[in-house]
């Protein structure tokens, strides 16, 4: 029996990324179909104090999904797991700073044309991003951040991991997920990280 996922990713929270790397792995070995939406790091923290060094990875975060937003737009989802992947692996892995060029590269590499370029800047897609950030933010509360899942309409933030698991490792580890989020009475459990983000 297939289970329905949905994922809400930032570009440029790197734990989230990380996750999606699992989630893809996972595909492979269970029977799972997934949705892939936007999460807005920017709008989660709009009224909070953030140190001064977010707020270019705040202004990186609106212009990249715009520039997916836009495309969304034209393909629906068919292009929204290449173009975050595209775009999310030059920040994380190849560690290139977020500019014209890194979202112009994305753009050619999965095949999309250059005029979606334009829309990095265009706060008119804003209002869409917030509406796909609300939606996954509804299922879980907002004292999370990304990633956030969703199994069969029941939302959770994480898992956070590192690095990614792979093969039948990451399929084990999806079934105690869907089993934590079959229990209606389970909310949280945690531990604090001993290692940075490990792409590999």
């Amino acid at each position: 029996m297939q289970t329905k996922a949905e994922f809400w990713f930032d570009p440029m929270c790197p734990w989230a990324f990380i996750t999606s790397r699992w989630i893809l792995e996972v595909a492979k070995v269970r029977e799972i179909e997934i949705t892939w939406n936007i999460f807005s790091l920017p709008h989660l923290n709009k009224d909070r104090e953030m140190p001064k060094k977010y707020k270019a990875i705040f202004a990186n975060s609106w212009s990249c999904a715009r520039v997916i937003k836009s495309a969304e737009k034209d393909f629906g989802k068919e292009k929204t797991l290449p173009l975050y992947t595209a775009i999310s692996t030059r920040i994380h892995v190849l560690k290139e700073a977020v500019s014209k060029d890194l979202l112009s590269d994305s753009l050619k590499e999965v095949g999309l044309d250059s005029k979606y370029l334009a829309e990095m800047e265009n706060s008119d897609w804003d209002k869409q991003i917030i509406e796909s950030h609300e939606r996954g933010i509804k299922l879980v509360g907002d004292d999370v951040g990304t990633p956030i899942i969703a199994i069969n309409g029941i939302g959770f933030f994480g898992p956070v991991i590192s690095p990614a698991p792979k093969g039948e490792e990451a399929g084990k580890l999806w079934d105690g997920v869907v089993l934590s989020a079959s229990y209606p009475g389970f909310f949280e459990i945690k531990r604090s990280r001993t290692v940075g983000p490990i792409f590999d």
